[in-house]
């Protein structure tokens, strides 16, 4: 569950980041609101996530689905160019997530309940 929600927040992370280029210096409402929202939803869930799962990986892995999916977006919104380079670039971050992933099954310290 801990790696679901990390998933859910390295999302999230890309739509604050979006939403932080659109609300214009925080003059535009409603990229502002979602830029607020995102960005404590996405925290929370890092946070939570990283009771379970070590920190630096936790942090790694958000960020790079945050980059990742920020940079997809640009691209197919049309803000920003894919070129070949940038997309191998994006691959090697998306191979270094997987990586974590597999690398860390098993060191995730149990909640303490009491």
């Amino acid at each position: 569950m801990a790696w679901i929600v990390l998933v859910v927040s390295g999302l999230l992370e890309a739509v604050w980041a979006t939403a932080l280029s659109q609300s214009q210096g925080f003059t535009q409402l409603v990229p502002s609101v979602v830029f607020l929202i995102a960005t404590v939803l996405s925290v929370v869930g890092l946070g939570w996530a990283m009771r379970f799962i070590p920190t630096g990986t936790a942090y790694a892995v958000w960020t790079g689905i945050g980059a990742v999916v920020t940079v997809l977006y640009a691209a197919l919104s049309g803000a920003e160019a894919l070129t070949p380079l940038k997309a191998l670039f994006l691959v090697g971050i998306i191979g270094c997530v997987v990586g974590l992933k597999k690398t860390s099954d098993g060191d995730e310290p149990e909640l303490a309940t009491d």
